[in-house]
């Protein structure tokens, strides 16, 4: 049995501080606003819909709770709509998608709506404390922050401040292009206030004039806590590099934001009961586990593993979306899979438009969608590094 995406939206993304547009807007408003969305577009009898899967990653306060539940007894859709949160730090909303099109395939249900959220300004990152810190186990020889990560890669494998500078301003200029041609349009759902006048309608985080000679004059982000203990537990496990070389900053990393992103996925049978139209078959997902102190390598075997149980190659997919934590991330992938970074993130990615943990998988998979239509291509991976050392993937092809 397959399970197909018959309708996905998202909210603009909006900084995630006290200053941004959507600070005053509760996590489950973001939630709500594109449930009612998806009723709206496909004129849905929610009747049918039999679970909400929902990724979230800081669930303390307004996330807590199991958030998924309680957006679905806002958002009128009926008692009868289960729902869940579920936490595969950035992969979340991916993971959310990728257990729903495996309920579907399997039988199991018929049709689910999934997705993610993350309000950065109301449920600041890390207030839910962690046990992967806390744990000696975990913590000791084994953790450092993804900062550090992310600077290790760039220095085992040899990239430099301006091969990341560079890419962060692609990722801009990307960003920038595609809003000026709509390219998110299909996708977009305004969000508003109770009085229905437009809070947000476009993601506020982009720096359209972004410059090499810009970003050359910020400091590297990590440098300083690395020297203080974090380099030292990476070069004991990396006895082959002599230093770190810190290279990331805020502007080639990932931005702090608020949003939320749902697809409605579904079976043949019941799409056409309903009356709906399919965009993509979800043809295959996977995870993977990875080293986790080198941490953010996972895209890699992630897309190997999910290529492989697909039958496809890396030269079979038309559009890769890889979430752009830190600016070596997809770099890294680019290089282990031999792809040209014209096909990968076409419309730019998180350095430019901010990166809302529990929602951006589910992003990003939308952002596919939408590009394979616009330019009337077949296939697309979405995949995302993931915090402790995990990877995941997402193929899917138009219907």
């Amino acid at each position: 049995m397959d399970a197909y995406i018959y309708d996905s939206v998202r909210t603009p993304r909006g900084i995630g501080k006290k200053a941004g547009s959507l600070s005053q807007v509760s996590p489950v408003q973001l939630v709500t606003t594109l449930l009612s969305a998806l009723k709206e577009r496909n004129n849905l009898d929610t009747s049918y819909v039999e679970d909400l899967v929902l990724g979230c990653v800081t669930q303390a306060g307004e996330q807590g709770g199991n958030i998924a539940k309680v957006a679905a007894q806002v958002a009128n859709y009926g008692d009868h709509l289960a729902a869940v949160s579920l936490n595969r730090y950035c992969a979340s909303g991916l993971e959310a998608v990728n257990q729903a099109a495996a309920r579907v395939r399997s039988g199991w249900s018929d049709l689910i709506i999934a997705g993610g959220v993350e309000s950065m300004s109301r449920v600041p990152m890390g207030i839910d404390g962690s046990a992967w810190v806390m744990e000696p186990d975990a913590a000791f020889g084994k953790f450092v922050p993804q900062g550090i990560s992310a600077d290790l890669i760039a220095t085992k494998y040899g990239y430099s401040r301006n091969d990341v500078d560079s890419f962060a301003v692609a990722s801009q200029n990307r960003a920038a292009a595609a809003w000026s041609k709509n390219a998110f349009k299909k996708s977009i759902i305004p969000v508003t206030d109770i009085n229905g006048i437009e809070i947000l309608a476009i993601d506020e985080y982009i720096r359209a004039n972004t410059t090499i000679e810009a970003l050359g004059k910020l400091n590297p982000s990590f440098e300083k806590m690395g020297e203080m203990l974090f380099n030292q537990t990476a070069l004991d496990t990396y006895i082959e590099i002599e230093r770190i070389k810190h290279v990331h900053h805020a502007g080639n990393s990932s931005g702090l934001v608020d949003g939320a992103a749902l697809m409605l996925i579904g079976t043949k049978e019941i799409g056409e009961k309903l009356g709906l139209t399919p965009r993509a078959k979800i043809k295959m997902g996977s995870i993977i586990g990875s080293e986790p102190l080198i941490m953010l390598e996972g895209p890699t075997p992630a897309t190997k593993k999910a290529l492989k149980k697909a039958g496809m190659t890396a030269s079979d997919i038309d559009l890769w979306e890889v979430n752009e934590a830190f600016a070596v991330v997809p770099m890294r992938l680019m290089e282990n899979m031999k792809i040209d970074h014209s096909i990968v993130n076409v419309n730019g990615g998180a350095i430019a438009m901010g990166h809302p943990l529990g929602a951006t998988g589910c992003m990003i998979l939308g952002t596919a969608l939408d590009e394979l239509e616009q330019q009337d291509k077949s296939t697309a991976l979405a995949t995302l590094c993931v915090g402790g050392g995990m990877g995941t993937a997402t193929i899917i092809e138009r219907v």
